[in-house]
């Protein structure tokens, strides 16, 4: 007799199902959202479990990685899987998540999700606090040109180091505005600077990189993109072809073919945005700004004269992430006249 267990995850406390092969409810628990606990659940179970599966979630991964330590056989789900799965219960309760959990491993109705390794997790940890930072920051000066306008005041195009002193200058001699400003430029300089000292520490990661400094040999590709690409795959190995990434990143667009019905719609946007948003802004930077000109620009340039530029960048970011994962994989460097052979 076979045994499965399915997990679902909550932040305090998760819920615990264990079946047979038969499908049969063995065991059902609430246990600590921690790997000690679900390991000791499964120890004391006495008898093997053969596989134990959970949604992929933002404690997933570290509960993941405790399992596996502990000899556990366990894998992840992913997350639109599991939902259109369980869509069909008319009442939905952890317990009932748990149970249906367990059903999809006993039948094998699920797709397993990569589970990064710490190294890649560390380096998204920074990239999502560096982006948080950027934004807040220019949050903080577009609210600074707001309440100035009101005033009549008009900052202008003016440099980022020369920022806070042409707006220094527009408040001078008014109270009030010195003591609301400045503070939102007190708020500004420490932003700053903890971005640039997160920024710094990204670009180091990406000097002593040897595959990120291949992949910004493409135009347009710079540190940004190429570690965000980088630890968003973490090992190229698991797609068995260059050209399943991009519709593993949603730069692919929506199908639904139905009797006489065939509707094909915009990119699916599933997956990692965040690489998903690098990806196109290299392909604008390589549109628009880069000079060297190669076979894939005038591939999308082509793209560009027959559906417009907006496709055309869309479908560049696709044909960019086969690019950079087939060089990872070969370990060359980007062709300016190959590159659909190297794709």
């Amino acid at each position: 007799m076979e045994y499965f267990a399915g997990i679902d995850v909550s932040l305090e406390q998760s819920s615990v199902c264990v079946v047979d092969t038969a499908g049969k409810i063995v065991r059902e628990a609430k246990v600590a959202s921690a790997p000690d606990a679900l390991v000791r659940l499964f120890t004391e179970l006495g008898f093997p479990v053969v596989r134990i599966g959970l949604e992929a979630g933002p404690l997933s991964q570290w509960l993941y990685a405790g399992l596996i330590q502990a000899g556990l056989a366990t894998v992840l789900l992913e997350t639109r899987h599991v939902k259109a799965a369980l869509s069909a219960m008319v009442v939905k309760t952890d317990r009932k998540d748990a149970r249906g959990i367990a059903q999809l491993l006993r039948m094998g109705w699920f797709r397993p999700v990569h589970c990064k390794s710490a190294d890649a997790q560390e380096v998204r940890a920074l990239l999502v606090g560096r982006k948080l930072l950027q934004a807040k920051l220019h949050d903080v000066e577009l609210s600074i040109r707001g309440i100035l306008r009101g005033f009549g005041l008009k900052v202008g195009k003016v440099s980022k180091g020369q920022f806070a002193a042409r707006v220094q200058d527009l408040i001078a001699g008014q109270t009030m505005l010195e003591t609301v400003i400045g503070a939102m430029l007190t708020a500004r300089a420490s932003l700053h600077s903890e971005f640039m000292r997160l920024h710094r520490k990204m670009l180091a990661i990406v000097r002593t990189d040897a595959v990120c400094r291949r992949l910004m040999t493409v135009p347009g590709v710079g540190a940004v993109v190429a570690l965000t690409f980088t630890s968003a795959i973490d090992d190229p190995v698991r797609f068995t072809s260059s050209k399943a990434v991009g519709p593993h990143f949603g730069l692919t667009p929506r199908k639904y073919q139905s009797g006489e019905t065939d509707i094909t719609g915009a990119i699916s946007k599933t997956g990692d945005a965040l690489v998903r948003g690098a990806l196109y802004e290299a392909a604008q930077v390589m549109l628009t700004r880069t000079a060297s000109f190669s076979t894939l620009k005038r591939w999308a340039l082509e793209v560009a004269q027959r559906r417009g530029m907006m496709r055309a960048k869309v479908a560049l970011a696709r044909k960019l992430a086969t690019v950079l994962h087939r060089m990872w994989v070969d370990g060359t460097d980007f062709r300016f006249g190959k590159e659909t052979a190297a794709a």
